[in-house]
Protein backbone atom coordinates (compact mmCIF):
# COMPACT_ATOMS: atom_id res chain seq x y z
CA UNK A 1 0.00 0.00 0.00
CA UNK A 2 2.93 2.50 1.04
CA UNK A 3 5.12 1.85 -1.89
CA UNK A 4 1.97 1.56 -4.74
CA UNK A 5 -0.50 4.54 -3.06
CA UNK A 6 2.00 6.88 -1.20
CA UNK A 7 5.45 7.32 -2.28
CA UNK A 8 4.66 6.62 -6.18
CA UNK A 9 2.17 9.43 -5.61
CA UNK A 10 4.91 11.75 -4.68
CA UNK A 11 4.73 11.70 0.06
CA UNK A 12 8.45 11.93 0.84
CA UNK A 13 8.12 12.86 4.35
CA UNK A 14 9.43 9.99 6.24
CA UNK A 15 7.76 9.95 9.40
CA UNK A 16 4.43 10.10 7.68
CA UNK A 17 5.74 7.22 5.59
CA UNK A 18 6.95 5.09 8.46
CA UNK A 19 3.60 6.19 10.36
CA UNK A 20 1.48 4.71 7.13
CA UNK A 21 3.85 1.19 7.11
CA UNK A 22 2.95 1.21 11.09
CA UNK A 23 -0.66 1.48 12.07
CA UNK A 24 -2.13 -1.62 10.98
CA UNK A 25 -5.51 -0.18 9.02
CA UNK A 26 -7.17 -3.03 8.94
CA UNK A 27 -8.36 -3.24 12.36
CA UNK A 28 -10.02 0.53 11.43
CA UNK A 29 -12.58 -1.08 8.69
CA UNK A 30 -14.63 -3.85 8.44
CA UNK A 31 -13.28 -4.93 4.58
CA UNK A 32 -11.32 -6.85 2.90
CA UNK A 33 -10.59 -4.15 1.07
CA UNK A 34 -8.49 -2.16 3.99
CA UNK A 35 -5.71 -1.09 2.21
CA UNK A 36 -7.36 -0.43 -1.04
CA UNK A 37 -6.68 2.49 -2.65
CA UNK A 38 -10.02 4.67 -2.54
CA UNK A 39 -11.78 5.41 0.31
CA UNK A 40 -14.72 2.59 2.01
CA UNK A 41 -18.17 2.89 3.61
CA UNK A 42 -18.40 3.40 7.43
CA UNK A 43 -21.45 3.14 9.27
CA UNK A 44 -24.13 6.49 9.37
CA UNK A 45 -23.27 7.23 5.74
CA UNK A 46 -19.41 8.43 6.44
CA UNK A 47 -16.35 7.17 4.62
CA UNK A 48 -12.34 6.17 5.74
CA UNK A 49 -10.62 8.14 3.36
CA UNK A 50 -8.04 6.37 1.33
CA UNK A 51 -4.49 6.00 2.34
CA UNK A 52 -2.77 8.83 -0.23
CA UNK A 53 -5.50 10.99 1.02
CA UNK A 54 -4.53 10.30 4.75
CA UNK A 55 -1.02 10.65 4.09
CA UNK A 56 -1.11 13.72 2.16
CA UNK A 57 -3.63 15.53 4.60
CA UNK A 58 -0.68 14.23 7.46
CA UNK A 59 2.21 15.53 5.65
CA UNK A 60 0.50 19.22 4.60
CA UNK A 61 -0.26 19.52 8.15
CA UNK A 62 2.92 18.73 10.01
CA UNK A 63 3.72 21.26 12.76
CA UNK A 64 6.81 23.44 12.71
CA UNK A 65 8.47 22.40 15.39
CA UNK A 66 7.60 18.94 14.71
CA UNK A 67 5.52 16.24 15.44
CA UNK A 68 6.41 15.15 18.86
CA UNK A 69 4.38 16.13 21.68
CA UNK A 70 2.52 18.35 19.35
CA UNK A 71 -1.07 19.33 19.99
CA UNK A 72 -3.37 17.87 17.06
CA UNK A 73 -7.01 18.54 17.12
CA UNK A 74 -9.12 16.22 14.12
CA UNK A 75 -12.99 17.35 13.33
CA UNK A 76 -14.80 14.26 12.38
CA UNK A 77 -12.93 10.99 13.84
CA UNK A 78 -14.41 8.68 11.74
CA UNK A 79 -12.90 4.85 12.18
CA UNK A 80 -10.00 6.67 14.12
CA UNK A 81 -7.68 5.85 11.60
CA UNK A 82 -6.39 9.25 10.81
CA UNK A 83 -6.22 9.84 14.82
CA UNK A 84 -3.74 6.48 15.37
CA UNK A 85 -1.45 8.02 12.06
CA UNK A 86 -0.72 11.39 13.75
CA UNK A 87 -0.26 9.47 17.55
CA UNK A 88 1.58 7.00 15.53
CA UNK A 89 3.59 10.61 14.84
CA UNK A 90 4.24 11.44 18.48
CA UNK A 91 1.44 13.80 18.79
CA UNK A 92 -1.12 14.30 21.20
CA UNK A 93 -4.31 14.18 19.73
CA UNK A 94 -8.14 14.98 20.86
CA UNK A 95 -10.49 13.79 18.19
CA UNK A 96 -13.78 14.85 17.82
CA UNK A 97 -17.16 12.49 16.02
CA UNK A 98 -20.75 13.75 15.99
CA UNK A 99 -22.39 10.63 15.84
CA UNK A 100 -21.77 8.32 18.96
CA UNK A 101 -21.88 5.01 17.78
CA UNK A 102 -18.82 5.98 15.43
CA UNK A 103 -17.21 7.52 18.38
CA UNK A 104 -17.05 4.22 20.58
CA UNK A 105 -16.40 2.18 17.67
CA UNK A 106 -13.16 4.20 16.97
CA UNK A 107 -12.47 4.33 20.55
CA UNK A 108 -12.47 0.26 20.65
CA UNK A 109 -10.26 0.53 17.18
CA UNK A 110 -7.86 2.92 19.00
CA UNK A 111 -7.33 0.50 22.00
CA UNK A 112 -6.93 -2.53 20.16
CA UNK A 113 -4.24 -0.84 18.06
CA UNK A 114 -2.09 0.34 21.06
CA UNK A 115 -3.05 4.15 20.79
CA UNK A 116 -4.96 4.58 23.82
CA UNK A 117 -3.93 7.90 24.34
CA UNK A 118 -6.12 9.58 21.95
CA UNK A 119 -8.87 11.32 23.20
CA UNK A 120 -12.32 11.09 21.37
CA UNK A 121 -14.88 13.29 22.09
CA UNK A 122 -18.59 13.19 20.96
CA UNK A 123 -19.83 16.72 20.09
CA UNK A 124 -19.72 19.02 17.58
CA UNK A 125 -16.75 19.67 16.31
CA UNK A 126 -17.06 22.46 13.81
CA UNK A 127 -16.71 24.31 17.39
CA UNK A 128 -13.52 23.30 18.29
CA UNK A 129 -12.57 21.90 21.91
CA UNK A 130 -11.10 25.35 23.23
CA UNK A 131 -9.51 23.88 26.15
CA UNK A 132 -7.04 21.60 24.49
CA UNK A 133 -6.10 25.17 22.45
CA UNK A 134 -3.90 26.28 20.33
CA UNK A 135 -3.59 23.60 18.17
CA UNK A 136 0.09 23.17 16.49
CA UNK A 137 -2.39 21.50 13.64
CA UNK A 138 -6.55 20.86 13.14
CA UNK A 139 -7.22 18.30 10.61
CA UNK A 140 -10.72 18.83 9.44
CA UNK A 141 -11.90 15.21 7.59
CA UNK A 142 -15.70 16.27 6.03
CA UNK A 143 -15.84 19.33 3.65
CA UNK A 144 -17.79 22.89 4.37
CA UNK A 145 -18.18 25.68 2.12
CA UNK A 146 -15.81 27.58 4.30
CA UNK A 147 -13.36 27.28 7.14
CA UNK A 148 -15.31 27.67 10.61
CA UNK A 149 -13.76 30.28 12.05
CA UNK A 150 -13.85 28.98 15.59
CA UNK A 151 -10.89 26.50 14.61
CA UNK A 152 -8.90 29.11 12.94
CA UNK A 153 -9.02 30.95 15.96
CA UNK A 154 -7.82 27.83 18.27
CA UNK A 155 -4.96 27.43 15.16
CA UNK A 156 -1.59 28.25 17.94
CA UNK A 157 1.00 30.87 15.89
CA UNK A 158 2.59 29.02 12.96
CA UNK A 159 -0.36 26.80 13.61
CA UNK A 160 -1.52 24.35 10.15
CA UNK A 161 -5.34 23.65 9.23
CA UNK A 162 -6.02 20.77 6.43
CA UNK A 163 -9.54 20.32 5.34
CA UNK A 164 -11.74 20.29 2.28
CA UNK A 165 -13.71 23.33 1.17
CA UNK A 166 -16.13 23.74 -1.05
CA UNK A 167 -19.89 22.67 -2.23
CA UNK A 168 -21.69 18.58 -1.56
CA UNK A 169 -19.93 17.18 -4.87
CA UNK A 170 -16.76 19.37 -5.60
CA UNK A 171 -14.21 20.25 -2.72
CA UNK A 172 -10.45 21.49 -2.76
CA UNK A 173 -8.21 20.26 -0.24
CA UNK A 174 -6.82 23.52 1.99
CA UNK A 175 -4.24 24.27 3.82
CA UNK A 176 -4.55 27.33 6.39
CA UNK A 177 -1.49 28.70 7.61
CA UNK A 178 -1.52 31.11 10.91
CA UNK A 179 1.16 33.60 11.79
CA UNK A 180 0.34 35.96 14.83
CA UNK A 181 -3.50 37.12 13.99
CA UNK A 182 -3.01 36.69 9.99
CA UNK A 183 -4.18 33.29 8.45
CA UNK A 184 -2.97 32.15 4.92
CA UNK A 185 -5.32 29.66 2.62
CA UNK A 186 -3.91 27.82 -0.24
CA UNK A 187 -5.15 24.61 -2.06
CA UNK A 188 -3.48 21.42 -2.60
CA UNK A 189 -5.60 19.36 -5.04
CA UNK A 190 -9.69 18.47 -5.72
CA UNK A 191 -11.30 15.91 -3.65
CA UNK A 192 -14.29 14.50 -2.33
CA UNK A 193 -15.82 14.31 1.32
CA UNK A 194 -18.87 13.91 3.35
CA UNK A 195 -20.32 17.05 4.61
CA UNK A 196 -19.54 18.49 7.66
CA UNK A 197 -22.45 19.35 9.65
CA UNK A 198 -22.07 21.23 12.86
CA UNK A 199 -22.71 25.00 13.90
CA UNK A 200 -20.02 25.98 11.41
CA UNK A 201 -20.51 23.39 8.95
CA UNK A 202 -23.33 23.02 7.21
CA UNK A 203 -26.58 21.60 8.19
CA UNK A 204 -27.47 18.43 8.30
CA UNK A 205 -30.08 16.11 10.20
CA UNK A 206 -28.93 15.06 14.07
CA UNK A 207 -26.74 12.24 15.04
CA UNK A 208 -27.91 8.76 15.62
CA UNK A 209 -28.62 8.15 19.27
CA UNK A 210 -25.64 6.24 20.83
CA UNK A 211 -26.39 2.76 22.20
CA UNK A 212 -28.62 2.23 25.28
Amino acid sequence: MVDEQIVARGIRDPEVIRALRVVPRHLFVDSTDAYADRALPLPADQTISQPFVVALMTAASRPVRGWTGARVLEVGTGSGYQAAVLAELGASVISVERHPRLAAAARSALLAAGYDRVRVLDGDGTVGVPEGAPYDAILVTAAAPFVPPPLVDELADGGRLVMPVGGREHQWLTVVSRTGETSVERRLEPVAFVPLVGAFGVSGPDPEPGPV
